[in-house]
């Protein structure tokens, strides 16, 4: 790309509303420092570069962010109420954070809020719950996340529930069961995204069927792109355009490389055959960083570009978003290596022929468009 698209995105983004979808920073800090959330969010000082984590406030700047959605992960060792607790602390991080940098950070719960923390040169903070097993079989405390300013809720992550398979689990369920589809008409009913990232095609199917509102998917990319299961295939993205909701891009170098996902293969073998989940993040850390063997490829931004177009391709320029899915990750693509960089993605689209309205409704508009429609049930309700 040249230096003129550079700046051109630079300015760009300085203008119009950059979403993100999906970012584990709050899981992160509580990594470093512990579960207690005061302690958590004081324990690392955003204000400065952190070379240990993708996400702080000088790289954020770089990249002119102006709306995060926070994932308030809880992983699936955490069961019940254990579960329960720990989404609890993890809402608390993200307001504690709010109130720790109240120049910098402004809690939002609907659209327009988002555009006025943006107008305020804040970032607007939202929060999503990834993974359905954090409301423990509960429809009642789906509505206290809702109340604590969660807007999405991830079905699944790695495992399947009670009631919803998952896209890196066996399936059990056929998509959805009775319960699950329960579950996602509540989230209508309250105004809570209902998020497809992280769960099999069949619930995926089952989802759009049941849903009344447009759904996302925060921070996945494309099957045909890479087969990697925890993609979206295209009759998924057609659905979906169908029903307006939005499909956030991830860079996730094992969802968006076929180099990348064949050595993350033989890593889950590897795994299974030393009597190891994959699906445990903490196991494949300690597993990767004991087993030696071959190096990990390095995905790039130009497969990132190329998950991106497709999806525009079979669903639209109007349903399509970024989840970059920062420190969530170990490593990231050679370009895109922190939230410095999403001015270097949209300047790559340019050169590719991208018009500034078209790298606006991919920024941020088609986001906001499908937060909009759900603050209007929510409103319709009160």
């Amino acid at each position: 790309m040249t230096n003129g698209d550079l700046v051109r995105a630079q300015a760009l983004l300085e203008t119009v509303l950059l979403a993100d979808g999906h970012n584990d920073l709050p899981w992160e800090l509580r990594v470093t420092t512990g579960p207690d959330p005061v302690e958590a969010v004081a324990g690392t000082d955003l204000t400065v570069r952190q070379p240990h984590l993708h996400t702080d406030f000088p790289k954020l700047a770089e990249g002119r962010l102006g709306m995060q959605f926070w994932s308030v992960y809880v992983p699936c060792q955490f069961e019940g109420h254990s579960a329960v607790t720990a989404v609890l602390e993890q809402i608390e991080i993200v307001h504690q954070m709010i109130e720790r940098y109240p120049d910098r950070l402004a809690f939002a719960d609907t659209a327009d809020q988002a555009e006025a923390a943006f107008r305020d040169g804040k970032i607007a903070s939202l929060l999503g719950a990834e993974g359905g097993h954090s409301i423990a079989e509960s429809l009642g405390v789906l509505r206290i996340l809702r109340r604590l300013g969660v807007r999405y809720m991830t079905l699944t992550h790695n495992y399947n529930t009670t009631w919803a398979d998952s896209a890196t689990d066996e399936p059990a369920h056929g998509g959805l069961t009775d319960f699950g589809r329960d579950v996602v008409r509540e989230m209508n009913k309250i105004g809570m995204l209902v998020d497809l990232s992280h769960v099999a095609p069949s619930t995926m199917r089952a989802a759009l069927e049941v849903s009344s509102a447009p759904v996302i998917f925060s921070h996945s990319s494309c099957v045909a792109v890479n087969d990697h299961a925890r993609n979206i295939p295209d009759d998924v993205l057609e659905t979906l355009a169908a029903k307006d909701g939005v499909a956030m891009v991830t860079f996730v170098p094992g969802f968006i490389s076929p180099k990348v996902a064949e050595w993350d293969d033989q890593l889950r073998l590897d795994m299974e055959a030393a009597g190891q989940d994959y699906r445990n993040l903490d196991q494949r850390t300690k597993f990767t960083a004991e087993r030696g063997g071959p190096e990990k490829p390095k995905a790039s931004i130009d497969d990132v570009v190329a998950h991106i177009e497709h999806a525009r391709e079979v669903a639209g320029v109007d349903h399509i978003g970024l989840g970059g899915d920062y420190d969530g990750v170990a490593t990231l693509p050679e370009g895109l290596e922190d939230v410095s960089k999403y001015p270097v993605l949209f300047a790559a689209l340019m050169e590719r022929g991208w018009s500034d309205e078209d790298c606006a409704k991919l920024a941020g508009k088609n986001t906001l468009r499908v937060l909009r429609a759900a603050d209007e049930v929510t409103r319709s309700d009160a």
